[in-house]
């Protein structure tokens, strides 16, 4: 039986995002091993009959020794496990986890990439020099004949010197979404017009952007609230205090519920979904709210920008630009119909390209593609 080595950050994030694509491997036959941080979410895997391999390191900003650290338990988990082929998910993994990969002598080696985020946004001199190593291992490090890319929008391939179109490359819709268990929903009575925000409290996903834009639709007269759903993330440079969250959610028309497990009755009682986030490789909580039939209100940035078009799903905004989010919200909080209509488009584009099933299909034939590598030959 041939052997897929996933290697991820933490066991929370396969499983949130990458069940779907663990069971592809299954389906096709594969041996499955997680190297990943083992957290509470190990059981789930187990249960599902994924051997856990514990990879331990933190999430925040590595130094050169935790890279190397980082760096020389990937190669043992490598070498130990002598996979036919090494998936690496999210881009530290794909850098430390690939290049062990490749010295180990990996037949095929998947370099997933689900956003490029703060490496890519901050403008420190010190990210600047890690942004630009990056960009060597992936692009050049990295690239083989048996090296196959897998993005989740149409923009970050360029970042590396990549043609989306290329034989070596395939945009996935992300990690999927199931419309069974996120299915499409009426919209709730109004006024009031309840905006929500899914998603973790940190700067770059433009909350308080979104807290600035509700406050000028408010005083604009709109009937219109906000409710934010999501904690911070202490790991994250960037996360939000508890203390400016509960100071925002003080003021009138805005709420912080904090995590949520229950994302269909977030969409079933909200009418608008919002996300003004800096950049993104493909945003779960807005393909979540169109398979809600849910109009957004977003960036136009990488990854937000696959979800929607601009008049069509919904409306595109400039990053940074409270303003503009403030009277994107004012024409949809004044026209149901324009709500339903661009819903109805969400819903739309979600069944054409973000369902579980599109990508299970699309990472089936990459991984059918690969199997002429190792056939036979273990």
């Amino acid at each position: 039986m041939p052997k897929i080595l996933y290697v991820a950050t933490e066991d929370w994030f396969f499983v949130s995002h990458f069940m779907p694509v663990a069971q592809v491997a299954r389906e096709c036959g594969f041996e499955i091993a997680v190297a990943t941080r083992v957290g509470a979410d190990a059981k789930r895997l187990a249960t599902d009959g994924f051997r856990i391999v514990p990879l331990e390191i933190e999430r925040g900003a590595l130094n050169p020794l935790q890279a190397m650290l980082y760096f020389l338990r990937a190669a043992r988990i490598v070498r130990a496990e002598r996979p036919d082929i090494v998936h690496c998910i999210s881009l530290r993994p794909a850098v430390i986890g690939g290049l062990a990969a490749r010295l180990a002598g990996t037949r095929a080696l998947v370099v997933g990439i689900t956003g490029l985020g703060h490496l890519w946004l901050d403008r420190g001199l010190v990210t600047r020099a890690l942004r630009a190593t990056t960009r060597v291992a992936l692009a050049s490090w990295l690239r083989g004949p048996q090296t196959h890319y897998l993005f989740e929008n149409h923009d970050d391939p360029r970042e590396f010197g990549f043609d989306p179109s290329g034989f070596n490359i395939t945009i996935v819709g992300g990690a999927g979404v199931d419309p069974a268990k996120v299915p499409r929903t009426a919209e709730p009575p109004s006024p009031p017009v309840k905006v929500a925000v899914v998603s973790r409290m940190i700067e770059f996903k433009g909350i308080a952007e979104a807290v600035e834009a509700v406050r000028r639709a408010r005083a604009a007269g709109a009937a219109i609230e906000l409710h934010l759903f999501g904690d911070p993330d202490p790991a994250n440079l960037r996360s939000i205090p508890r203390a400016k969250l509960l100071q925002w959610a003080a003021q009138p028309g805005i709420t912080w519920h904090g995590s949520v497990s229950d994302i269909v009755q977030v969409w079933r009682d909200h009418h608008i979904a919002m996300l003004l986030s800096y950049r993104e490789g493909l945003p779960r909580a807005l393909v979540e709210a169109a398979a809600s039939g849910r109009p957004i209100v977003t960036t136009n940035v990488p990854g937000c920008r696959e979800v929607v078009r601009d008049g069509v799903e919904g409306i595109l905004v400039p990053p940074y630009d409270a303003d503009s989010a403030s009277r994107a919200l004012i024409a949809l909080a004044g026209d149901s119909g324009l709500r339903a209509r661009m819903g109805a488009a969400a819903h739309a584009r979600f069944r054409e390209r973000f369902t579980a099933e599109v990508v299970k299909q699309t990472v089936r034939n990459l991984y059918r593609s690969l199997e002429p590598t190792f056939h036979g030959d273990r």
